[in-house]
C-alpha cells in the first residue's frame, strides 16, 4: 500500500525547516562570504541583511579585514554606508552593526575574515607585536563594546576567519593570543577558522595549520589550484590530484583540534574562481566527500556571485542533505500510486453496454 502523505511527512522530518549558525555535528553547513562584491554590479552586493533570512546558509564570513598594524576594513559598496573614524582607516557602519544583530538572531554566525588577496603586511616581526596585534583585534570586534573605533560598533561578531594567499611570519602568536581572548569570554560561543588553498602544506599558513591553533573549522579553497574540484575523477575511489583525502588526513593527525570540520571551498558563478563546476558536477564531489569524518559542508566564494547563479544554492544545498534524492524517490512513490489507482479504478469500472 502506497502512502505518498506519509512519506512526504518523513521527508520533512529529515529536512530542517531552519539552518542555524555552524553546526559540528552536521555535514549540511553552508558558509557564504560577503562584502567584495566580486561580481561587480552596482547591485550585485545588497546589505547583509537581505541574505540573512535564507535558511540555507549557516556561516557568513565578512570581507575583509586587510590590514591590521595599521587597521583597514573594506567591505566594497556597502562601505558607501559607513564612515571613516577620524584619523583612521576604519570604517564607522551603523548598518553593519544593525544587520549583523538581525543576522545572529536568525541564528547565522557572522565571523570576521581577516586577510584576503590585498592583506600585504606580511604577519608580524616578533612576538610581542603579533600578541599586541591580536588585542587590538578583539578590542575593535569583540564583546566589550565601549572600546573606540569599533567598524561594527556594538555589534560582536562570532569568531574570525584567516585568509592569508601569500608568506607571512609570526601569526602563531597572533592567532594564539586572539584564540585565548575568545576562549576567555563565557558570554558566547567563538569560532576561529581559516581559509587556506588546497595544496598540502598551505604556503601561508602552514605555521598555524600544523598542530599550533584549534581551529573550529578550515575552508578549503579548492579552486585556483591543480587539486580543486576541476580535477575530480567521477567514480574513482582514490583520487590523484582531489585531495580531500590529504585534508582528511590532516585533521585527525596534525590539526591541534582533532573534531575540526573540512568545508569544501567552491566558486559560487563561472566568474569567481578557476575551476568552477555547476551544480550537477558538485552532486559527486559532495558525495565523495560526506564518506570523510572530517567533512561539514561547502564554502561558496563569493554571495554576489551566488544570487547572481539561479538554482546554484538550492541544488548544492539538496546534494548536502540528501532532499534532492529524497524528493525524487517520494516523487517516483507518488506516480507508482497513482498508477496503481488507475489500474484498480479501471478493473472495477464496468463495461460499456453496447447497443
Amino acid at each position: 500500500m502506497f502512502s505518498s502523505k506519509l512519506t512526504l511527512a518523513s521527508l520533512a522530518s529529515i529536512v530542517p525547516s531552519v539552518l542555524a549558525g555552524f553546526d559540528a555535528s552536521a555535514q549540511s553547513n553552508v558558509a557564504v562570504y560577503w562584502g567584495q562584491n566580486s561580481f561587480g554590479q552596482a547591485t550585485s552586493q545588497t546589505r547583509l541583511s537581505t541574505y540573512c533570512t535564507n535558511s540555507k546558509l549557516s556561516i557568513i564570513p565578512l570581507a575583509f579585514m586587510n590590514g591590521i598594524k595599521t587597521p583597514i576594513t573594506n567591505f566594497a559598496n556597502a562601505g558607501d554606508n559607513c564612515t571613516v573614524y577620524a584619523g583612521t582607516q576604519l570604517l564607522n557602519c551603523p548598518q553593519l552593526e544593525e544587520d549583523i544583530k538581525t543576522c545572529q538572531s536568525e541564528g547565522k554566525t557572522i565571523l570576521l575574515s581577516i586577510g584576503g588577496a590585498t592583506y600585504t603586511e606580511g604577519g608580524f616581526t616578533d612576538s610581542a607585536s603579533a600578541e599586541s596585534a591580536a588585542q587590538s583585534v578583539w578590542d575593535l570586534f569583540g564583546s566589550d563594546t565601549t572600546k573606540d573605533n569599533r567598524p561594527f560598533r556594538t555589534a560582536v561578531v562570532d569568531g574570525f576567519d584567516f585568509d592569508f594567499e601569500s608568506v607571512t611570519q609570526n601569526f602563531v602568536p597572533f592567532a594564539t593570543k586572539l584564540r585565548s581572548l575568545m576562549d576567555g569570554d563565557s558570554s558566547k560561543k567563538y569560532y576561529l577558522s581559516a581559509a587556506p588553498q588546497c595544496p598540502y602544506p598551505d604556503a601561508a599558513m602552514n605555521d598555524m595549520l600544523n598542530g599550533a591553533i584549534s581551529f573550529d573549522f578550515i575552508m578549503i579553497q579548492f579552486y585556483n589550484n591543480y587539486c580543486g574540484i576541476q580535477s575530480f575523477v567521477p567514480g574513482a575511489a582514490t583520487q590523484n590530484n582531489f585531495n580531500m583525502q590529504t585534508w582528511d588526513d590532516w585533521a585527525s593527525q596534525t590539526s591541534k583540534n582533532k573534531d575540526v570540520k573540512i568545508l569544501l571551498g567552491v566558486p559560487a558563478n563561472t566568474g569567481a574562481g578557476g575551476g568552477y563546476q555547476p551544480a550537477s558536477a558538485l552532486a559527486p564531489i559532495i558525495q565523495f566527500s560526506k564518506q570523510f569524518a572530517s567533512f561539514g559542508g561547502v564554502m561558496m566564494w563569493d554571495m554576489s556571485q551566488l544570487y547572481a547563479n539561479a538554482g546554484f544554492l538550492d541544488d548544492v544545498y539538496a546534494s548536502l542533505t540528501g532532499s534532492a534524492v529524497a524528493a525524487r524517490g517520494v516523487a517516483a512513490e507518488a506516480e507508482a500510486a497513482t498508477t496503481l489507482a488507475t489500474k484498480i479504478r479501471a478493473r472495477a469500472t464496468p463495461a460499456p453496454v453496447l447497443g
